[in-house]
């Protein structure tokens, strides 16, 4: 039995993306950075729990975009991740305050001009770190990303620590 709501969350993310490795895979991921820059930049409880349930459902909207149009951009993500996430949300009996806000966070994410909060800062920041490797992203691109999307103390550290051509410059 899941001991925790986060864990019940993780758990029923996982199984929605039943078939799909490597999107399962890419949750973990950003939830545990997302959580560890959560952390290190010393969020409040209430506002930490938005970002990990953020973080567990961020491309929730994948899954419907392949279905309903055979691709999967980010704005189509932004626009259906949002409904989809609210049930899951809700049928985990999280609170009203943190479904809005992590719907609102889910239908931006792929939004990268006027990031309004620390949660959304470091969601992005957690996406990006996960996306650079996993996407082989050239050196030029580590760099350019890290100069434009990269805010918070932690967030640049873990940059720098895993990206070689960020920290040299090379």
């Amino acid at each position: 039995m899941m001991s925790t709501q986060m864990e019940q969350l993780l758990s029923a993310m996982i199984s929605y993306e039943t078939g799909s490795p490597k999107r399962a895979q890419h949750l973990v991921k950003v939830y545990t950075f997302s959580k560890l820059i959560g952390l290190g930049e010393n969020l409040d409880p209430h506002t930490l729990l938005v970002l990990e349930a953020a973080a567990a459902v961020h491309d929730i909207g994948i899954r419907r975009a392949l279905e309903l149009c055979g691709y999967s951009s980010g704005k189509l993500q932004e626009e259906l991740g949002p409904p989809e996430a609210e049930k899951i949300l809700a049928s985990l009996s999280f609170p009203r305050d943190v479904i809005d806000r992590v719907c609102w966070l889910v239908g931006h994410h792929h939004t990268y001009t006027d990031i309004q909060g620390l949660d959304y800062q470091i969601l992005v920041e957690a996406d990006f770190l996960v996306n650079l490797y996993e996407d082989s992203s050239p050196p030029e691109a580590q760099r350019a990303a890290y100069q434009k999307i990269f805010k918070t103390e932690t967030g640049k550290r873990l940059c720098r620590e895993q990206f070689p051509a960020v920290r040299t410059g090379a």
